[in-house]
């Protein structure tokens, strides 16, 4: 029976890891419901690893508590997971068929469905010609189709996304971001990580940012935009850079071939700048918008490393 806040989703409450007297990740908790796709993100070291590791129940000897669907993480329910790691672990020697077989066989599933699946994701992707290619005669882009089919064969409830679009040329991320709004559109539960902010700024409606195993920001994303107070106003015309750079309130300008990024404290100051560039000519464009996640990454985040 599942707790009524509990019923589909996976839950992390209070984590707490360590290896030896190393805080991995301190007490870390958050949720991903059905059909959400939650961002979890951080410089490399920040703890994320190990806490996919404890999601899909490779390393149980932490503090804390970690369920899927009201029942606690074991090796008993880790079918219900598919995980595409950042570092390619496929088998080389094996054609793709093999390779899915194997991956599905460890799942649960019978050879004739796992067939099944493989011919539909193939023909998604564009890659049904290669099914009896063997993995090393394929680009690193084609490898990495393969290793999300390896991951989602399965039809798994949640699904853990490190780095999806790594080795991928423009049309096919464009695949990819297709097929993982599919299968949140159908239910799954995903977790996407990756250090390209504008992907998760496309997906992610909530996430946490960890800074040394710590949570340092979560929650919705438009709640984390509004709450972080800043605004950039984008300006184009013929200003004095310097003199704009001295205005109060002003953070930074910078120019980015024939506009002007200013970023400001608050939206207190929006109509002081405004007044300041009415004065000159030739000013065609001033908007003001929220920062970006890359923004607020590179801010939060560098502060908390300069502490």
């Amino acid at each position: 029976m599942y707790n009524e806040i509990g019923d589909k989703m996976l839950q992390v409450k209070n984590v707490t890891k360590y290896y030896d007297t190393l805080k991995a990740v301190d007490d870390l908790s958050f949720e991903v419901k059905e059909g959400e796709i939650f961002g979890l993100l951080g410089l490399n070291g920040a703890g994320k690893t190990t806490t996919f590791r404890m999601i899909m129940g490779l390393i149980d000897d932490y503090t804390g508590e970690i369920t899927l669907n009201g029942k606690k993480i074991s090796y008993d329910i880790t079918d219900q997971i598919g995980f595409l790691t950042e570092e390619r672990s496929l088998l080389t020697k094996l054609t793709v068929l093999e390779q899915v077989k194997f991956y599905g066989i460890l799942k649960g599933m019978n050879e004739d469905l796992i067939e099944q699946e493989l011919d539909k994701l193939l023909k998604i992707l564009n890659i049904y010609e290669y099914k009896n290619k063997k993995i090393k005669e394929l680009s690193k882009g084609n490898q990495q189709k393969i290793q999300l089919i390896t991951a989602i064969i399965h039809k798994p409830k949640l699904l853990i996304l490190d780095e999806p679009f790594s080795g991928l040329d423009p049309i096919n991320v464009e695949l990819f971001k297709k097929l993982i709004l599919d299968l949140k559109k159908k239910g799954t539960m995903i977790i996407f990580s990756s250090h390209r902010m504008e992907h998760v700024e496309l997906f992610c409606e909530k996430l946490v940012i960890l800074v040394k195993g710590r949570a340092i920001l979560s929650g919705y994303l438009k709640d984390i935009k509004k709450d972080f107070g800043q605004k950039v106003i984008t300006i184009a015309g013929d200003i004095d850079e310097d003199e704009v750079a001295k205005q109060d309130g002003v953070i930074s300008v910078e120019r980015i071939k024939d506009e002007y990024k200013v970023n400001i404290k608050s939206d207190d100051y929006t109509k002081n700048i405004f007044k300041f560039i009415s004065k000159y000519d030739n000013i065609t464009k001033f908007t003001v918008e929220d920062p970006s996640l890359n923004e607020i990454f590179v801010s939060i985040v560098g502060e908390q490393y300069e502490n």
